[in-house]
């Protein structure tokens, strides 16, 4: 400590302004905590808000209409080619952004919530400095670090060059539409940002080291996407690795292996989604006794303890699916821990939402999963090609699967490929945390004509008495 310094005191730091970070201040507050939020951007929101989830979902949707403006000639209405405008585009996803923003500005204020801009760095396990302003020290009796994840880079590059190998925030500034993209990565942000810049125009060639799409995510599911990428995408490149990047002023040189051997792809730019890592480098962690695992992440308990007891990690940081729903849960489970109340982070399906035309929806356990654990489970599907509503809006390529405990009838996972599967996922949440039996969705109504049907259909099979489909021999 510097002679002569202020140390500010708080009951709560939340460091992270992110969906977890705010979610855990804004609850604490709620509980009647003094709370203060350190983030090291001008307003809260984090990666989500400002560089991720929220623009891309925003470009998506702009992406998913240029393909039904397409799509609809087959139906008899015509479109002239869309006129595309990178600065209007980037305007209207900046105040999607700043309306959202400042909604957590206001309110940030109104539950006298303090906000400071800064990056926060541990002294001890009872103090902090916050890196960016003069002489700010703070004393916590409670801390909840929420600082998030960061890209991977390449091994032997990095991100920048000219901008001509992008993470997934580079890819979002939306700089110029490439004739050519290398995305490197077959998990979901490769192949969404990779729909976005295909529907603008981009030639995509896209590589996955291993030998499939959406590693870990139902077969079945990823089966109508591969379909509609091999018509969106020039080429897919699987059990392929790109093993050096060579950036200059007019392109990037990427040198690809497979067992084949080895070439060299020129292509204008580079997209690098291989995964996240923990911010858990730069925050003074050893410090304080809080212990990370071989990976860096924060170990924690159910109610999100760190080794060190009053200090939490929810989010990103603390590893496992990283999604910011998830999150947000994390933190009002650790506010409510430190209000006193008796809370833990207990959720039997966390739903996750891959936001690619079609999207991919799950939520519970997989098939592949199940059958791991020698899980005596009954597995059915509803092909979209017999949904009345789904052939009305000309996506018919989907399906959705439910896997039930074979003794119980107890609803256990939930699949969900097809347009609406973000939504569509809810009622298979609400299945599963619920206890739900296959009856108690099928004998649920559905309006119709409907997408949700699928899911009442996919139910009434385990009964023998689908409408839309033949019941089994």
């Amino acid at each position: 400590m510097v002679m002569g310094e202020f140390t500010q005191e708080t009951e709560l730091l939340v460091i992270g302004g992110g969906p977890g970070g705010y979610a855990a201040a804004f609850r604490a507050a709620d509980l009647g905590l003094d709370v203060m939020m350190v983030d090291i951007a001008e307003r809260p929101g984090g990666v989500c808000l400002h560089r991720g989830c929220i623009p891309s979902k925003t470009y998506l949707h702009l992406a998913e209409l240029i393909h039904d403006a397409r799509s609809a000639a087959a139906m008899g209405l015509g479109f002239d080619a869309p006129r595309i405008d990178l600065a209007v585009m980037r305007a209207w996803k900046g105040k999607v952004v700043d309306q959202l923003a400042q909604g957590l500005v206001t309110l940030t204020e109104k539950r006298g919530i303090q906000y400071i801009q800064g990056r926060a760095v541990f002294e001890d396990d009872r103090h902090v400095r916050i890196k960016g302003r003069d002489a700010l020290r703070v004393s916590f009796k409670h801390a909840v670090i929420a600082a998030g994840s960061q890209a991977i880079a390449l091994p032997g590059s990095d991100f920048g060059q000219g901008g001509r190998i992008m993470s997934s925030t580079g890819a979002l500034n939306l700089a110029e539409i490439p004739e050519r993209l290398l995305v490197v990565g077959g998990g979901y942000v490769g192949l969404e940002l990779g729909m976005v810049y295909a529907a603008l125009g981009s030639r995509i060639t896209l590589v996955e080291v291993g030998d499939r799409l959406l590693p870990g995510v139902d077969t079945d599911l990823v089966a109508p996407l591969k379909k509609r990428l091999h018509d969106a995408f020039d080429t897919l490149l699987f059990n392929t690795k790109v093993s050096a990047l060579d950036a200059k002023d007019t392109g990037v040189t990427a040198l690809i292996e497979s067992e084949g051997g080895s070439s060299d792809l020129d292509v204008d730019r580079v997209l690098v989604a291989i995964g996240r890592r923990p911010n858990t480098a730069a925050l003074g962690l050893e410090t304080t006794g809080v212990q990370l695992d071989e990976k860096g992440f924060i170990a924690v308990d159910a109610q999100q303890h760190t080794t060190v007891p009053h200090i939490y990690a929810i989010g990103d940081i603390v590893g496992g699916v990283m999604l910011a729903h998830k999150a947000m849960v994390e933190g009002k489970v650790a506010a409510e821990v430190i209000a006193g109340h008796p809370s833990a982070f207990d959720v039997r399906a966390i739903p996750a939402v891959v936001y690619t035309d079609p999207q991919i929806a799950w939520a519970g356990i997989t098939e592949a999963e199940a059958r791991a654990q020698d899980m005596a489970v009954a597995v059915e599907k509803f092909p979209w090609k017999f949904s009345g509503r789904a052939l009305t809006t000309g996506t018919p390529a989907g399906l959705t699967k439910m896997i039930v405990d074979k003794e119980t009838r107890r609803v256990l996972g939930v699949g969900i490929c097809g347009r609406g599967a973000e939504g569509l996922i809810a009622e298979g949440v609400l299945a599963i945390e619920m206890g739900a039996l296959a009856e108690d969705v099928a004998l649920s109504m559905h309006a119709h004509p409907t997408l949700s049907e699928t899911e009442g259909e996919t139910a009434e099979i385990f009964l023998g008495a689908a409408t839309h489909v033949l019941p089994k021999d």
